[in-house]
Order: structure tokens, then C-alpha cells, then sequence
């Protein structure tokens, strides 16, 4: 019996190792996806949502997303924006800010698209998935904060879209080290539970607050 218990207690030590090696080893994807920048022509670029202002101002990480996209417009990557995120028909949602951000950084209003009607990156990777076949556009690059791009990647990828990732300016580098590894531990954590929720463990209420505790890197 002893014997056992103790091939028992070694087999889950092993277990935890190779399960918290994993997770490092994910978190450090994470991390190492968002210094790098893939952008090459796509049929759109993607803008994910973020916080807007009380103002109805764009936060600091919608800007610093809605400016990356532009750039990539303007150096010709791609022809469309799609700005997601918000309640559908909001002014204030993060989609509609987006836009008119864009807008009035030059950017043709008819060459702006809104996804929303979404909460989380999810929810946007369903959306604009969703609005890029009815137009018939099967590629797109992300843009996101660095540190959220490895699981937008993977929801987008999910959804049939076949995309690159563009970060923001923000260096990750510069970031205090024991957040910067909060953040991507974060990250990975989200993509292990929505991957493994196929299994429909996690309550859904539980799901949707984890999305949105998320939302936006």
C-alpha cells in the first residue's frame, strides 16, 4: 500500500510539473507574440476594443490601437478597418469611437466598418468574423496591446479568420516585470479555461465575467 501511495503522490507531482510547465511555457508565447509585429497585406485590419472615456474620448489603449491601424492604412496593408466592441447602435461603444477617431485622423468614413455588439474577444472575433464573409474578406490583421494578441489570435482563428497580429507602441519591456508577468499569466489562463469550457465546467455567468476581466488585454 505504501508503495502505491507513493507511485500515487509521484505521479501527481509529475502531473503538476508538466501541467505548470505548460502554462509558463504558454504565458511566454504570450509575452514573446506581442514584441513581435506581423502585419503583412491583409483584406481588412482589425481594431479590438477597448476602454472608452467618460467623455466619449477614446482611453489610452483605444488610441494607441486606433493609431496603429491607421499607420497600417496608410503605409497600404490593408484597404478596411473594423472597429469592434460596444452595445450594437451605441455612439459610445468602442467600435463607434473607434471609427470616428480613425475618421478624423483621415481615414474615408466608407472605408470604416463597426463590429459591435460585443462585450469581450469573443464576442469580437464572432462579430467581425461575421461581417468580414458577408463581404466576402477572409484575411485581416489584429491590433491590440501586445499582451492580449496571442489569445486574440486564437479566438479570431477560431472563428475561420485567418490572421496576423500588429501590436500597439506600447513596450511590454517597460512594464514592471512582476506585472508584465501577471498579465501574461492572465492571458494564458483565459485561453486554458475557454479552451477547456468545451466541457461547459465553468458556469457561463463565470465565463462571461472572466471574459470581460479580460477584455481588451
Amino acid at each position: 500500500m505504501r508503495r502505491f501511495l507513493r507511485a500515487l503522490l509521484r505521479g501527481l507531482f509529475l502531473s503538476l510539473a508538466v501541467t505548470l510547465l505548460a502554462f509558463a511555457f504558454l504565458a511566454f508565447q504570450v509575452d514573446s507574440l506581442g514584441r513581435q509585429d506581423h502585419a503583412r497585406p491583409s483584406d481588412a485590419i482589425v481594431v479590438l476594443g477597448a476602454r472608452v472615456n467618460r467623455d466619449g474620448s477614446p482611453g489610452s489603449d483605444l488610441t494607441s490601437r486606433t493609431y496603429r491601424a491607421v499607420d497600417l492604412w496608410q503605409d497600404g496593408y490593408a484597404p478596411f478597418i473594423i472597429c469592434t466592441g460596444g452595445f450594437r447602435d451605441e455612439p459610445l461603444s468602442a467600435a463607434a469611437v473607434c471609427k470616428r477617431f480613425a475618421v478624423s485622423l483621415g481615414v474615408p468614413a466608407e472605408q470604416v466598418f463597426v463590429a459591435d455588439g460585443s462585450t469581450n474577444t469573443i464576442e469580437d472575433a464572432e462579430v467581425a468574423a461575421a461581417l468580414m464573409a458577408a463581404h466576402g474578406w477572409r484575411t485581416a490583421i489584429l491590433v491590440s496591446h501586445p499582451l492580449h494578441l496571442y489569445r486574440a489570435r486564437w479566438l479570431f482563428q477560431r472563428a475561420g479568420v485567418q490572421v496576423v497580429t500588429s501590436p500597439t507602441s506600447t513596450d511590454t519591456a517597460r512594464i514592471f516585470p512582476p506585472l508584465r508577468a501577471w498579465y501574461a499569466m492572465r492571458e494564458a489562463a483565459a485561453i486554458v479555461i475557454t479552451a477547456t469550457n468545451a466541457w461547459d465546467w465553468l458556469p457561463r455567468g463565470w465565463l462571461s465575467r472572466l471574459q470581460q476581466w479580460t477584455y481588451g488585454g
